[in-house]
């Protein structure tokens, strides 16, 4: 698919620029990658000719690997024209663009473009025309057929002869690229130290960066064209790894102005909800507040608020009754991802006590971590925005799927290495640890049990007051190392912290759970049930809230949790377990044989003996009860 063109001249070597070994160089070559993007790809290749090497000159300059963003999906949906349009455009480029920025085409491959230019601030220029040019051939063309390019750019040593360019610089260039998202351009700390910031470009440092196959991090920057305001966004890291959410004050739909502070009363209380979950911004209602009362104009939120989704809505009221019609847009595709009609009783939204609001949450949430995956799926994750990279993960950790339970560390991985300075990627690369163990697919658990505390402790230094590291910590303790006295400690602790920690309630509960005090598992249980709004993880929460149950003899509680948890995960095999137990003790026996066969479907090898050795609550009578109503249930021993 791949086709040549002519390749430039040798080019007069430069001054001062150090030349490279006579016996070896690295020599690039275009292939494809594991995502099927277009790479130059170094390989070492030795020179034992004296000939050979004479050929070869040295020099510095500047070079740009373009990319097209998911170039194998579009040929696959419209091959005919994607083919045209790609050469249309590679042509201007060729006989417009190169030229006027002082720039050489080296190679042009069925998906990718490698230029090289003189100096660094051409390059730059010829980034933006590039994009600028991809902006018109786009046009009138339906999102699904869109060519969007991804560039990278870096200033290097390099070696030449009259067919192509060689040296390290040329690999690092093209794994540059894989940093840049769908139109974003990256580039090295050596092109930005030729840059005058906002006369050239405005400039966005990435940190040091990790990419494959470079041995040490490389300094990056993302660039946009200068001009009277930055087209890059700056702002606080730690807030990037969180989506941010706007709520506007919802609408009334009759005239009578006594219905507008249900509106905003209504959106206060989504505000409330939302503020409690660790994995989102919320925009402020002093802010919001300002679009009341107005039709929701996606681009006038965005330009004002810069939030990725924004919730709106607008509803009527009859008598004691409120019918809301909501929906969550996002601002980047300005798409409706999510829309509901609830129904809901206006005494109760005063009192709080209607469970409307939480129901938009938990649903439109759900819609948003849905959405998060879709664009993670097939994509590089040095494409990817932080709180994409975030919710992700921490989405398919809990799929309980060893194919997306590699991924999401993948994914936090990246996050780690993008910010090393933040706590909360490091805290959930700690429970991703603790996940290995507790779903029985650690090959070392006193391995696995190292690698969470070494994380929580890297989290803490970063963050002392982290709940959410201090609360994985205490997860470490309960199920890996089984000292319930420091895990207690360190729950409460984070509950200290932060009063609205679902995660610290739900552990803590748990924890009261496998030490018999069936009373307050269940009280911190539901005080976790109450402040967890994002609906993709509440299987967990319902599964562990059907363990308290379960040790407070609460069967029938225990039955519907584990029940209304498998609905949302049915391949999760300690609420399973849960639920044979229940079924147990409520006299349906047959029912509960049923279940074990579905467990022993599922885990072949899981025994009694299996769960005495994972399970905190061995040693206590819960622990034990469990085990025997296993084993009478058809579990072998």
């Amino acid at each position: 698919m791949s086709q040549s063109r002519p390749i430039w001249p040798a080019h007069p070597p430069e001054s001062g620029v150090p030349t490279a070994a006579a016996d070896e160089t690295l020599v690039a070559s275009g292939r494809r990658d594991d995502n099927g993007s277009a790479t130059w790809q170094g390989s070492l290749m030795a020179h034992d000719s004296t000939a050979m090497a004479a050929d070869l000159e040295s020099f510095v300059r500047a070079i740009m690997v373009v990319d097209v963003v998911e170039s194998v999906r579009l040929m696959q949906d419209d091959e005919q024209g994607t083919v045209r349009r790609w050469r249309s455009f590679v042509d201007h480029v060729t006989t417009d663009i190169v030229p006027a920025h002082g720039g050489r085409l080296v190679k042009s491959l069925g998906d990718g473009l490698m230029i090289e230019f003189l100096r660094a601030p051409s390059a730059v220029d010829a980034a933006f025309a590039l994009q600028r040019q991809s902006s018109i051939a786009n046009e009138g063309l339906a999102e699904a057929l869109r060519q969007r390019l991804r560039i990278g750019i870096h200033v290097s040593s390099l070696i030449a002869d009259h067919n192509d360019v060689y040296g390290h610089g040329v690999n690092l260039t093209a794994r540059l690229t894989t940093l840049a998202g769908p139109d974003e351009i990256v580039i090295s700390a050596e092109v930005r130290d030729q840059l005058t910031p906002a006369l050239d470009a405005d400039l966005e440092d990435l940190g040091d960066c990790y990419l494959k196959h470079v041995q040490h991090p490389v300094r990056a920057f993302r660039v946009g064209a200068p001009g009277a305001y930055p087209v890059i966004e700056r702002g606080n890291v730690a807030d990037d790894l969180r989506a941010t959410i706007a709520v506007v004050p919802f609408r009334p739909r009759t005239l009578q102005p006594s219905d507008d502070v249900l509106g905003q009363l209504m959106a206060d209380e989504v505000i409330s909800v939302l503020s409690q979950s660790s994995e989102v911004n919320v925009i402020s209602r002093l802010s919001t507040t300002a679009f009341k009362g107005r039709a929701v104009d996606l681009v006038d939120v965005n330009a004002h608020l810069h939030a990725h989704y924004v919730v709106s809505g607008s509803y009527h009221v009859e008598g004691d009754r409120v019918t809301l019609k909501a929906e969550m847009a996002e601002t980047r595709s300005m798409q409706v991802m999510w829309a509901r009609t609830l129904h809901g009783s206006v005494k109760g939204i005063i009192t709080g006590d209607d469970p409307l609001t939480s129901r938009l949450v938990s649903e439109a949430c759900a819609a948003m971590m849905v959405r998060e995956l879709q664009r993670s799926q097939g994509k590089a994750p040095q494409s990817l925005q932080n709180h994409t990279l975030l919710l992700s993960s921490v989405a398919l950790m809990h799929r309980i799927s060893p194919v997306a339970f590699q991924r999401a560390r993948e994914l936090l991985q990246v996050l780690i290495e993008r910010a090393p300075r933040l706590s909360s990627p490091y805290a959930w690369m700690a429970k991703w640890h603790v996940l290995r163990v507790t779903q029985g697919w650690s090959e070392d658990m006193q391995a696995d049990g190292k690698a969470a505390l070494e994380n929580t402790k890297r989290a803490l230094d970063r963050d002392s007051m982290s709940s959410l590291a201090l609360t994985v910590e205490g997860q470490v303790n309960t199920y890996i190392l089984k000292r319930l006295d420091v895990a207690e400690r360190l729950y409460s602790h984070a509950l200290e912290v932060n009063p609205n920690d679902s995660l610290a309630w739900l552990l803590k509960g748990t924890l009261h759970a496998f030490r018999d005090e069936g009373k307050e598992a269940v009280r911190h249980t539901r005080q976790a049930l109450r402040l967890s709004p994002l609906d993709p993880l509440k299987y967990y929460f319902d599964s562990l809230a059907a363990t308290a149950a379960l040790s407070a003899d609460q069967h029938q509680r225990a039955l519907q949790l584990a029940e209304r948890s498998l609905r949302l995960n049915k391949v999760h095999g300690s609420t399973i377990r849960v639920l044979i137990v229940a079924l147990w003790n409520l006299g349906r026996e047959d029912q509960a044989r049923s279940r074990v066969q579905e467990l022993l479907r599922l885990d072949p090898e899981f025994r009694v003996s299996t769960f005495l050795e994972r399970s905190p609550s061995a040693g206590y009578s819960i622990g034990k009860r469990v085990a025997g109503a296993l084993k009478s249930a058809g579990v072998p021993v």
